[in-house]
């Protein structure tokens, strides 16, 4: 595809390529000084875990592995029913949002990777033993987001997934940010998981005052790339950490279905404080997706982390296999199957 071919897929909007250009600052100062006061206070619990400088050694040698994050595309797709039938040999990396669909699918991942410094929403992905109902009346989160629909029924799937975290996590390891807020902290540490501590990566640590190397020196954890998100992170440890072969995606969309209301996407909120209700047509981009003839829409930090997950894919060292069936993220150096497709290519 060349340039032109490239920009056709998209619709430009003014207000929503604008703020793309800004994202990478927006992201800094919405979660900078968090993720520095996380790190700071999770120092007492550094003995709790161990660098992920050690997790190559502990996880042993595979060569393919799979990603699955929590996309719209989940359960439009249903992954878990081709992994299972190929009965997939090689390691299983998930978002900490991925736990309620594979572990109510018997699926019990060979790494969990958690990234954001957020704390009540992010923790309800381990499921939250003090969730309480002025949590439930004041963030709309799980009742509007578009991935696992199941949390839309907060307290039933919170009990759930924590019986089903708290019987199948013990143990399991996890690549967990020492920016990541309290509540994740203290909830990983009581299920028993196995932590391998890192920094997230929160500007150029060769920068005078860098944030990203003031966490260095606070307690000499190696920093990692993230790309601005958790399903990138994950991409990032399987390449320039664990050293896959091959990286498969499933569930990383970056963006919404064309049939999903403005609504029910993640940043509908900030999107209206921002713009207003009756600009939101302007803010959103529409992508088409040439390999799967269809047009899919995102928001402004979703389509730049695309952009940095394409940058990343360019200095990878692993095969790169996008077997979403779903989703915007095409380009140099991924490869577009289906994931029963990868499955049988790797066997």
């Amino acid at each position: 595809m060349n340039k032109k071919q490239k920009n056709d897929n998209v619709k430009y909007k003014g207000i929503g390529l604008r703020l793309v250009d800004q994202m990478e600052q927006m992201t800094f100062d919405r979660h900078a000084q968090l993720a520095i006061s996380n790190v700071e206070y999770n120092l007492k619990y550094l003995e709790k875990g161990q660098s992920i400088e050690k997790l190559k050694r502990n996880f042993g040698e595979f060569d393919h592995s799979i990603i699955i994050a929590a996309g719209p595309s989940i359960k439009r797709m249903n992954p878990i029913e081709d992994i299972k039938k190929h009965c997939f040999k090689g390691k299983i990396v998930i978002t900490e949002s991925g736990l309620h669909y594979c572990l109510k699918n018997n699926v019990i991942p060979d790494l969990v990777v958690s990234v954001d410094p957020g704390g009540p929403r992010i923790v309800r992905w381990f499921g939250n033993p003090n969730l309480d109902e002025d949590e439930i009346k004041n963030d709309d989160y799980f009742t509007r987001q578009d991935m696992d629909e199941d949390f839309s029924n907060e307290y039933l799937v919170n009990e759930k997934l924590m019986k089903l975290v708290d019987e199948n996590c013990e143990g399991v390891p996890i690549a967990l940010s020492m920016g990541s807020s309290q509540a994740v902290v203290e909830r990983v540490i009581s299920i028993g998981m196995d932590i391998y501590w890192f920094n997230p990566m929160l500007d150029d640590p060769d920068k005078e005052n860098s944030y990203t190397l003031k966490t260095h020196r606070l307690n000499g954890l190696p920093c990692i790339n993230c790309g601005g998100n958790v399903g990138s992170a994950s991409w990032m440890i399987l390449d320039e950490v664990l050293k896959a072969r091959t990286i498969a995606l499933v569930g990383v969309d970056f963006s919404y279905y064309s049939d999903t209301s403005y609504y029910n996407t993640q940043y509908y909120h900030e999107a209206v404080e921002l713009v207003g209700e009756e600009n939101l047509d302007e803010l959103f981009i529409n992508v088409f997706n040439p390999y799967l003839n269809k047009w899919f829409f995102t928001d402004p930090a979703y389509y730049w982390y695309r952009q940095a997950f394409l940058e990343m894919v360019k200095e990878g060292s692993s095969i790169t296999y996008n077997c979403t069936n779903g989703g915007i993220l095409f380009g140099d150096n991924i490869i577009i199957i289906k994931l029963d497709e990868y499955l049988i290519l790797i066997q």
